[in-house]
């Protein structure tokens, strides 16, 4: 397949997500398999989790637009997916469900040969982010955060 045959295939597509209120957030294709094997991973536009009943829910219209749309002229597998759990802690949802999970900061501060905490996950506020290093709360403001992700603890 051509990369403007993938261009018009994944515009399709997304208007089959768009109508049930998801987004393609990616699309592969395995050319080199037979038959080849198209890959979707999807995401609700509002947010919420994927279910094994939405991925299920968008394989058959899915399907059905790949096939009226002539763009393959092979047979194919399609494997509709979700993005997954990823380990960086960006929404207020993230940071209420790990609470109490260890994390790691990464830390922007520029007078500081710190750049990097490790610590348990203990608050969450608009102005800071406290995190708990080994029985001591430490509050760290927020322009000093470049990133938080889930991690494992090391002594």
């Amino acid at each position: 397949m051509n990369k403007e045959n993938k261009s018009k295939l994944e515009a399709l597509l997304a208007i089959v997500a768009n109508e049930r209120n998801l987004e393609i957030c990616g699309l592969n294709l395995q050319t080199n398999k037979n038959p080849i094997v198209i890959e979707i991973t999807i995401r609700k536009t509002n947010g919420d989790d994927i279910s094994l009943d939405d991925c299920a829910l968008f394989n058959t219209p899915a399907s059905d637009e790949i096939e009226k749309s002539n763009l393959l002229n092979c047979s194919y597998v399609l494997e509709i997916s979700s993005q997954g759990v990823s380990d960086e802690l960006t929404s207020e949802r993230d940071f209420k469900t790990f609470k109490g999970f260890p994390v790691n900061v990464e830390l922007n501060q520029k007078n500081s040969k710190i750049k990097f905490l490790n610590g348990l996950l203990y608050e969450k506020s608009k102005d800071y982010l406290a995190i708990n290093i080994k029985g001591k709360i430490k509050k760290i403001p927020f322009d000093e955060v470049l990133k938080i992700s889930l991690c494992t603890l090391k002594d």
